[in-house]
């Protein structure tokens, strides 16, 4: 396994619905980061057609949308999603082993009949937003990192390539499921930045030395007085 440059781990969150805005900072971040995430917010706005214009100035995207239905509509979304050509799409692991299967089944045929590298395919475990207490309230009757694990090794032993986790379980789905079975992190802080939203977090350096491959990152870097800096000061944290 090829290991990843610092700057080629951070995945950068566009928290923008505007395409010129979201454009222009793919274009100009484009050397210093691995890729970019458009999420459901984004793409509920401007669609397909949205995302082919980021894609002409950063083609490495990361189609962050988190397909959550029965196996047979994430099999045809995912069909359908194809010819976009993104380089990492989520889906739901709760979703469940014939969905999952479905997903991973699809993306490989999805791409050899469109003619283009198959997306990874990775399974959101528990959002980051979430902490114990919220689980509990929607009947979750056993620990969060022991759920995250046991919905890891169910994504691996239905062919998804890896997860959705948190910083905090990162050690433990290294160990479930095997150093090759990648890891997409987000909440992540770099050190003095403001925790915002998320409950569960970690700064870049600490999750890349527990086994993170890819780091999602969004308004530390998009909402820096300068983003490129930003970045590069990120991946410089991630060297240590």
């Amino acid at each position: 396994m090829v290991d990843l440059k610092a700057s080629e781990r951070i995945l950068c969150a566009l928290d923008t619905i505007n395409t010129v805005e979201a454009s222009a900072l793919a274009k100009v971040l484009g050397p210093h980061v691995g890729g970019v995430k458009l999420g459901l917010e984004f793409f509920g706005a401007n669609g397909p057609q949205g995302f082919m214009e980021v894609a002409k100035v950063q083609p490495n995207i990361f189609l962050d949308l988190k397909l959550h239905d029965i196996p047979n509509t994430v099999a045809k979304a995912i069909t359908a999603l194809m010819p976009l050509a993104p380089t990492i799409m989520t889906i739901h692991t709760a979703g469940g082993p014939a969905m999952m299967a479905a997903a991973a089944k699809a993306a490989q045929e999805a791409a050899a009949a469109v003619g283009c590298k198959r997306p990874m395919i990775v399974g959101v475990t528990i959002l980051t937003s979430l902490d114990g207490d919220d689980l509990e309230a929607v009947g979750y009757q056993i620990p969060l990192a022991k759920q995250v694990v046991k919905m890891a090794r169910l994504a691996k032993e239905n062919g998804l390539d890896g997860v959705v986790c948190s910083s905090h379980e990162i050690s433990l789905i290294k160990e479930a499921c095997g150093k090759d079975f990648k890891l997409v992190v987000p909440g992540i802080r770099p050190a003095g930045s403001a925790v915002g939203d998320q409950k569960r977090i970690m700064t870049p350096y600490q999750a890349v030395e527990l086994g993170a491959d890819y780091l999602v990152i969004g308004r530390p870097i998009t909402q820096a007085d300068d983003p490129i800096m930003a970045a590069k000061n990120i991946a410089h944290e991630i060297n240590g």
